[in-house]
């Protein structure tokens, strides 16, 4: 008998160890399709709501912020390109030169959601930023990487040249400020596990076992 999980999906689309945490779920749930599946739902997380327009330069923006030497960065990165290249994704550094405001990719990720293209969106918007090097709070490259997904152009246009859910999406972000998540991804399990990081395929994996188990012997 197979278990539903419900995974909400704590991230940022310009954080990578979300990238990675999501191929390493998705991985986890495909090796256990016999004992679980799950719907996800990608949940809004800003790691810099304060980011001006024109975003910040990538390597002022981690030394500012985490204090890293030339040393510590080149590490993390090629530990980030090698993670992600096992896991079938392409991290491509050197285009990925400024980091950016995310709250209109936000909205846009609300959005798919009511219409059944989130994680068409997510997966979209993580290859544009990662891979592609381009800028995620840019209005044309969000009506750009929406139509990628499947979603209306059109209304695309709409959402971004108004505050529609961005009402909806502050909400959620103090929501789970108000859980206490302060790092991501964060992603919880049926509204009461937690595992958080850009955690290893088989990390995931054992995880997800031992909740379908308890969930499904709670349901005994």
């Amino acid at each position: 008998m197979t278990t539903h999980l419900k995974i909400d999906f704590v991230s940022d689309v310009s954080c990578p160890w979300c990238v990675i945490g999501l191929r390493s779920l998705e991985q986890a749930l495909a090796n256990i399709g016999d004992v679980a599946s799950a719907d996800i739902h990608f949940q809004p997380f800003e790691l810099n709501p304060a980011m001006p327009p024109e975003g910040q330069d990538m390597v002022e923006h981690i030394v500012q912020k985490y204090g890293s030497t030339p040393e510590q960065m080149q590490r993390n990165r090629e530990n980030i390109r090698d993670r992600g290249a096992a896991l079938g994704f392409t991290f491509n550094m050197d285009k990925r030169t400024r980091v950016y405001n995310t709250f209109d990719a936000h909205r846009l990720l609300h959005w798919a959601g009511l219409e059944n293209r989130q994680i068409a969106l997510k997966r979209a918007l993580f290859a544009a930023y990662f891979t592609e090097g381009r800028n995620p709070s840019e209005r044309d490259v969000l009506i750009d990487v929406a139509t990628q997904a499947g979603l209306d152009p059109v209304r695309a246009r709409e959402i971004l040249e108004s505050d529609l859910y961005a009402q909806e999406v502050r909400e959620r972000e103090h929501y789970y400020g108000e859980q206490g998540i302060r790092a991501v991804p964060s992603v919880i399990v049926d509204q009461k596990y937690l595992i958080q990081g850009g955690q290893p395929v088989e990390v995931f994996e054992q995880a997800l076992r031992r909740i379908a188990t308890e969930a499904r012997n709670s349901r005994v």
